[in-house]
C-alpha cells in the first residue's frame, strides 16, 4: 500500500488544562498510528490568537503533525476531529515532494538563513 505525505493542523479550545490538551493531542496521534500512519514530525505551537472568534473564543492551542499514511486514513481522522468538541478547527493537507523537501530543510535550519558558503564560492 502506497503511503502519501500529509500535514494536519488542528486548533483546540483554550479552556483545556495543559494535561487535557496533551491528552487530546495524544488521542489524535493514536488515531494516526492505529490506522497505519508513520509520524514524521510533530510541533506544538502553543496558545495563539485566532484571526477571528470561533464559538466566542479568541485564542486556541495550535498543533501540527506531519505524517505518512494511506489515503483512506484522512476520512477517519476528519471524522474524529468532527466528533471531538475540543477541536475548534482543523486542516489536512497532502504534501507534494517539494513541500516534504521544504519541511525537511526547515527542520534542519536551512530555510530563512543566508548561506554564506554559496556566496563565497560564487565570488
Amino acid at each position: 500500500m502506497e503511503l502519501k505525505n500529509y500535514e494536519t493542523v488542528f486548533i483546540l479550545t483554550p479552556v483545556l488544562s495543559d494535561v487535557q490538551m496533551k491528552d487530546t493531542v495524544e488521542k489524535f496521534r493514536k488515531v494516526l498510528t492505529d490506522n497505519g500512519a508513520e509520524i514524521v514530525h510533530e510541533d506544538n505551537w502553543g496558545l495563539k490568537k485566532l484571526a477571528y472568534p470561533i464559538g466566542h473564543k479568541n485564542t486556541g492551542f495550535y498543533n501540527l503533525i506531519e505524517f505518512k499514511a494511506p489515503t483512506s486514513l484522512i476520512g477517519v481522522l476528519e471524522t474524529e476531529y468532527r466528533r471531538d468538541e475540543r477541536v475548534l478547527r482543523f486542516l489536512n493537507t497532502a504534501l507534494d515532494k517539494f513541500a516534504v523537501d521544504y519541511n525537511d530543510r526547515k527542520r534542519r535550519g536551512l530555510v530563512g538563513r543566508k548561506n554564506t558558503e554559496t556566496k563565497e564560492a560564487q565570488a
